[in-house]
């Protein structure tokens, strides 16, 4: 299966279709899956428009709008994460996930789905230890705080990650796991961006969240974007805890924004199991950690906690084979996602009827609904009602009054972290940086072979970005017309706000 990793869309959707389409002409190739690592901005209307934090200047409508409205057709099947450069009240709708226009899927605010026996993963949002331990809030609406704080992480999205045991294949998140730049090349990430320095000598580039997943996780690839660069990098998660060496390994990968001379936009050959269709399929694993946590939803603004060992209530959540039955069956044995998009243009309504139906069909309550004071159930049995959880047990929950960062430290006594132990970095060198048209700078058609890398051996920063490739395409010089010169300017803080 083909697949197209992009970084930063920044609303250039019609453009990243077009490239794709020549690089497919070019190379005499098929492109099966396009995944967009966030600043998606899936803009429907100038209402879109304003719940997005970015100054006045960036808030441009751009051509998601075409592909909402029919006027034009995703020509590949496109899967997207969110970062924080989104129109948030349109992804509110989709807390679980759903189609953002024909053919075009957003994961939610974390999610698992399976494409032709790939299996994605996926945490949308960036990292800001504020918001982390509080509840669902935001409603428009928005003010200036909450229109930044909706595209914050929140600890229960993570929590319902770690419960996961079966392996990932793709995890996909907008900001980078903290710690990973030590196991690329560091010397080449600090020439082409030096202003990093301070944040990684301070350990604040990047995610703690996200790094205590790809500890947990391990997934066999990461990608990302939010930084505005193209880095590669090789986690080693080998252990000789056991008497067999256990070696595992996760490729890093993150992209740029689409742009001309940008390197945004990465072609891989991943070997995928041909008797399945390539389509979208929900995961049964992730379906049951959903169902199973849902009494865990918070709505309230501040800090609450989520259970640990220390608690007597039950903290693992990860299914049982039994459970996962259960779910199964409420699906009718069929995990295919349906294609059931509705363009709420002129419905009258202020949540979607795509999450509704999911909802209901899972029994676990509707986030924006719950915010909106429109919370209903589907009936539920006797036995059902007295576990489920309710309306009133979000408002009464366990929250935090008092200093914040006592709070995160209490947090992190009650649930299990994973060891902050990193490798030693690669020390590489040879980098070229060849940026000669837009073909050239922004792809790299790559078989992705499941042999590990030789992470011993001295490479180029581009065969560093490739640390798995075998087979490299290379495009003659074209001439292409270049897209509008907009979002040059990289704003660099937390939220790139």
């Amino acid at each position: 299966m083909k697949i197209a990793i992009e970084g930063c869309a920044h609303g250039e959707l019609q453009q990243i279709y077009n490239t794709i389409e020549l690089i497919e002409k070019r190379n005499n190739i098929k492109v099966d899956l396009l995944i967009c690592c966030g600043d998606f901005q899936a803009t429907r209307n100038n209402d879109d428009l304003l719940s997005m934090a970015v100054p006045l200047k960036y808030r441009q409508m751009c051509t998601f709008y075409k592909y909402y409205t029919g006027e034009l057709v995703a020509p590949v099947l496109t899967l997207f994460i969110g970062g924080n450069h989104e129109a948030s009240n349109h992804l509110q709708e989709l807390s679980y996930g759903g189609w953002a226009a024909p053919n075009i899927y957003y994961i939610g605010l974390a999610g698992v789905i399976n494409v032709g026996g790939i299996r994605i993963g996926g945490l949308s949002g960036i990292y800001n230890s504020h918001d982390y331990m509080r509840g669902r809030h935001e409603r428009l609406p928005y003010t200036d705080q909450t229109k930044r704080s909706i595209y914050h992480v929140r600890q229960l999205e993570v929590f319902r990650l770690k419960q996961l045991k079966k392996p990932i294949d793709i995890m996909l998140s907008h900001d980078w796991p903290q710690g990973i730049e030590q196991h690329g090349n560091l010397k080449q990430l600090l020439k082409f961006k030096p202003f990093f320095e301070t944040d990684i000598n301070e350990g604040k580039l990047g995610s703690k969240p996200a790094r205590e997943l790809l500890d947990i996780l391990k997934p066999k690839y990461w990608f990302a974007a939010h930084l505005h660069c193209k880095f590669a990098a090789v986690v080693n998660h080998s252990s000789d805890d056991n008497e067999e060496k256990n070696e595992k390994y996760t490729k890093f990968l993150s992209l740029d924004k689409c742009l001309p001379k940008k390197r945004f936009l990465q072609i891989l050959d991943v070997p995928h199991n041909d008797s399945k269709p390539i389509e979208l399929t929900y995961d049964l694993e992730w379906l049951s950690v959903l169902h199973l946590t849902n009494h865990l939803l918070n709505i309230n603004k501040n800090i609450y906690y989520l259970p640990g060992p220390s608690t007597l209530e039950r903290y693992d959540f990860t299914p049982t084979e039994e459970e996962m039955l259960t779910v199964l069956k409420m699906f009718s044995n069929d995990l295919v996602i349906p294609k059931n998009f509705i363009s709420l243009e002129n419905y009258k309504t202020k949540t979607n009827p795509q999450t509704t139906k999911f909802c209901d069909q899972l029994s676990i309550d509707d986030p924006l609904a719950l915010v909106l004071g429109q919370w209903t159930r589907s009936s539920l049995s006797q036995n059902d009602q007295e576990m489920d959880s309710t309306f009133s047990s979000f408002i009464n929950s366990t929250v935090c009054s008092y200093d914040e960062e006592d709070c995160i430290e209490e947090m992190s006594k009650q649930l299990p972290m994973s060891p902050f132990v990193l490798p030693e970095p690669k020390n590489d060198t040879n980098y070229t940086n060849n940026d000669d048209s837009l073909l050239n700078n922004s792809l790299l058609v790559s078989n992705m072979s499941s042999e590990e890398p030789n992470t011993k051996s001295n490479q180029s920063q581009d065969t560093i970005d490739e640390g798995y490739v075998n087979i490299e395409i290379q495009n003659s010089k074209t001439k292409t017309k270049c897209l509008k010169r907009r979002n040059y300017q990289h704003t660099n803080d937390n939220d790139s706000e």
